[in-house]
């Protein structure tokens, strides 16, 4: 366990290191990537713009400016120096508070959905695979490349006209903080919960029926039934076990995704002022620093949830040995 966490704890460093320096070279290099003339204004006289790039760094070397943003990212947090603040180029707030307040909102996004469409999605696999062939395994395929095929910036678009604005059955407001009111917590985020969930119930729930009906057909399976175990317990015990570890995987990955702000489009459309929606408003703007925050505060997730997922296989797999 020792070995596996300190190779994970390497492998994080260097994730974030290539992300970061991937990240500044793009948008150093971009095409209307020089923050100074954006900062100036269009009006602005070459002096002027001459002065921002002194004062912000932007004439030194690009190794030079990197390790700089990379200091501020890094020790800001833990100085009370404002010189030393990751700081947006555009409204001059620090990013690492900017973050830190959208927090709140894209974790609550993302543990409702996570927790609904896993549950969902392993159900619609389930049934379609013990129903194979029949009518409910056939209405479940219709309805999940139904959910699938849908956009979610287009699913949320029409769930909100049509149940907030128009039948008002859920409120069309800015996220509410669990701290405040627990229902109103729950009642406002119960629809971007459900628009997010959608596509991963439908992706999961075919996942699942394939793993499933690929499991049935193994030795061990018919061992266990030849042995006289019911259909449920083999099912519960050595199929569906078997069968999640693919699922425990996808889950992983894409629960760290959402937390790092994959879920952009849902929290823009319900305008809840997370991580997400912060990113995106990031990128409109050209905005480098709160676009390198966010960045390396996505690729630390991704990476943690990916060491999460490796212990996971451990205990559903005994074979798996964490190395």
């Amino acid at each position: 366990m020792l070995a596996f966490v300190v190779r994970r704890l390497i492998g994080m460093v260097l994730v974030l290191f290539a992300a970061s320096l991937v990240t500044f070279v793009i948008f150093v290099k971009m095409p209307g990537g020089d923050p100074a003339l954006r900062m100036a204004g269009r009006t602005a006289d070459p002096q002027n713009i001459a002065n921002i790039r002194k004062d912000w760094g932007f004439d030194d070397a690009w190794y030079v400016q990197y390790g700089n943003m990379m200091r501020r990212t890094f020790v800001g947090p833990f100085t009370s120096n404002p010189d030393d603040d990751l700081t947006s180029y555009v409204n001059r707030t620090n990013v690492v508070d900017e973050i830190k307040a959208g927090l709140p909102a894209t974790f609550s996004l993302a543990i409702g959905a996570g927790m609904i469409w896993l549950f969902l999605g392993i159900v619609v696999g389930t049934v379609s695979a013990v129903k194979a062939g029949r009518l409910a395994d056939r209405s479940l395929t219709i309805l999940a490349l139904i959910g699938i095929s849908m956009p979610v910036f287009w699913l949320g678009i029409v769930t909100r006209y049509l149940f907030a604005q128009q039948r008002s059955i859920f409120p069309d407001s800015q996220y509410v903080a669990l701290t405040t009111s627990p229902g109103e917590w729950f009642y406002h985020l119960l629809l971007p919960w459900m628009v997010l969930a959608v596509l991963f119930i439908g992706f999961y729930g075919r996942v699942l029926r394939s793993n499933i009906l690929d499991t049935i057909n193994e030795d061990y399976v018919r061992t266990a039934r030849a042995k006289g175990l019911g259909g449920q317990v083999v099912l519960r015990k050595h199929v569906l076990r078997n069968s999640l570890i693919p699922i425990v995987s996808l889950f992983g990955l894409d629960f760290a995704a959402v937390i790092g702000g994959g879920a952009i489009l849902t929290e823009t459309v319900f305008d809840l002022h997370g991580v997400g929606q912060y990113s995106a408003q990031a990128v409109r703007d050209l905005d480098l620093p709160p676009l390198m925050g966010v960045t390396l505060y996505a690729a630390f997730f991704i990476v943690l949830f990916s060491a999460i997922v490796d212990i996971v296989y451990s205990r559903l797999d005994p074979r798996i040995k964490l190395t």
